[in-house]
């Protein structure tokens, strides 16, 4: 059935991508429709998170109604994480959503993937009453006292530092091939390799703070594209646990593993001493995203916005690994500059890498090319909608970008067209973007990742 859009007048189009339909205006026009609430709640390892969400329900709206119902829930999942979801209300709303996760619908890949994350069954059903929330935070460090080791594993390097009493005493970063890799040893070995480096430039280790991109829960690698390529039974067998063993041939060591979004967020925090919660988003080989409250806390959330949709366009850019459309991975990503390169007329070598491809366009930029500005003023417009739809979810007061997409003058364009954007279109959304220094932006990851521990020094 075709869906028929309300009146979403966008006034700041993408130069590259004219059909792209912000699901930030859809979320804003249905809270101001007067239509039918509807209270979603997620549910996962003892948390519950509750969000209200109002539907158009002009007869003329139905089908854009079920697709904006499905998109807002299938954003709050992957921005929450939960293997159940109870719907208050919303009629046939409901059903429309039950179908979409079950077996052959459009979510079933999301339904597969939180049950495999979470091990546990995923189910949607109907809500007699609205349930009350329930969240837990959890503190972090925020120090580099003593002698620190911080690791961050990308998809297209990995970089590492040592930390000794606040100062940097060796930073290094790697170009590798993780997603290419089918043997765990390569990731084990290169993970190791780093933390013994660091480890040689410091008297003792007294904490490692590790940043990975991925799903980290208990310290155990549930799902992440760094493995894409290992077999299931190895993945179990020796991808969950990686990290826990990397440390063990450092020594008995207190570490704390994050996602690389949360690990940005924290940096955000403690650099910018917010009053209100920071939004990390690295932009990298995918989109990681982080969140950390006012009081320099991780709510346990997933922040998987890579796979959180922004788009709404029938015709929006394709994940072929989830196989959704209009999500975070094609838009903030390296995969995003790629995709909008011959759009800007740039034809980029078809035997190089994708990080290879990314540089050819940072270089091109370097040199002023116009075609390579017309790249990074399109995903800066993407950033600017798609930091409003983030706010009206997040309510940061301050949000980090990170990553080798915002590293150059690129990122500087990146930055300066949200803000734009933002300002136009968005006046009532008090987030301040930030672009930290271009060390910061490209070897601060793995130097915040050390301050990740709390040490329990001896009295």
């Amino acid at each position: 059935m075709k869906c028929e859009y309300p009146n979403l007048p966008v006034k700041n189009v993408p130069e590259l991508d004219e059909g792209f339909i912000p699901l930030s205006l859809a979320h804003r026009f249905a809270g101001r429709s007067g239509g039918e609430e509807i209270v979603v709640a997620l549910e996962a390892q003892n948390r519950r998170a509750v969000h209200r969400i109002r539907i158009p329900r002009e007869p003329e709206y139905s089908s854009f109604s079920r697709l904006y119902a499905a998109r807002v829930i299938k954003f709050l999942l992957w921005m929450k994480g939960a293997h159940k979801i109870g719907i208050y209300g919303g009629g046939d709303i409901y059903e429309h959503i039950e179908k979409q996760f079950a077996p052959g619908g459009e979510m079933e890949f999301d339904a597969k993937f939180m049950a495999k994350i979470f091990q546990a069954d995923f189910s949607v059903a109907r809500l007699d009453e609205i349930p009350e929330p329930l969240e837990k935070a959890t503190p972090l460090g925020g120090g580099l006292d003593g002698c620190r080791i911080g690791f961050d594993a990308g998809g297209s390097d990995r970089k590492v530092s040592a930390v000794c009493d606040g100062e940097v005493v060796f930073s290094e970063e790697v170009v590798w091939h993780p997603k290419l890799q089918a043997d765990p040893k390569y990731h084990f070995d290169g993970i190791v390799s780093a933390l013994k480096k660091a480890a040689a430039h410091l008297p003792r280790v007294d904490a490692i703070g590790i940043s990975s991109a991925g799903i980290y829960i208990d310290n155990e690698c549930r799902a992440a594209s760094l493995f894409i390529k290992v077999p299931e039974r190895e993945f179990n067998e020796q991808v969950k646990d990686i990290y826990i063993r990397a440390v063990a041939e450092i020594g008995d060591v207190p570490f704390v593993l994050l996602n690389d979004g949360d690990a940005a967020a924290h940096a955000g925090a403690t650099g910018l001493e917010a009053g209100c919660g920071v939004l990390g988003i690295a932009m990298g080989t995918s989109e990681a995203a982080g969140y950390v409250d006012g009081q320099g806390r991780i709510m346990g959330w997933l922040n998987e916005l890579a796979f959180a949709p922004v788009d709404l366009s029938p015709s929006a850019a394709y994940d072929e690994w989830s196989g959704a459309i209009g999500c975070g991975a094609k838009y903030f990503s390296q995969d995003a500059v790629i995709r909008l390169a011959p759009s800007a007329g740039i034809t980029l070598d078809e035997n190089a890498s994708l990080a290879e491809k990314l540089v050819q366009v940072q270089e091109l930029m370097a040199d002023g090319d116009p075609r390579a500005a017309s790249i990074y003023r399109t995903i800066g417009v993407y950033l600017g909608h798609a930091a409003a739809l983030y706010h009206d979810f997040y309510g940061m007061s301050h949000t980090l970008l990170m990553g080798r997409v915002v590293s150059g003058k690129g990122g500087n364009i990146i930055l300066e067209t949200a803000q734009k954007v933002l300002a136009d279109e968005y006046s009532d959304v008090k987030t301040l973007l930030t672009l930290p220094d271009e060390k910061t932006r490209r070897l601060g990851q793995s130097v915040a990742a050390a301050c990740l521990p709390v040490v329990q020094w001896a009295k």
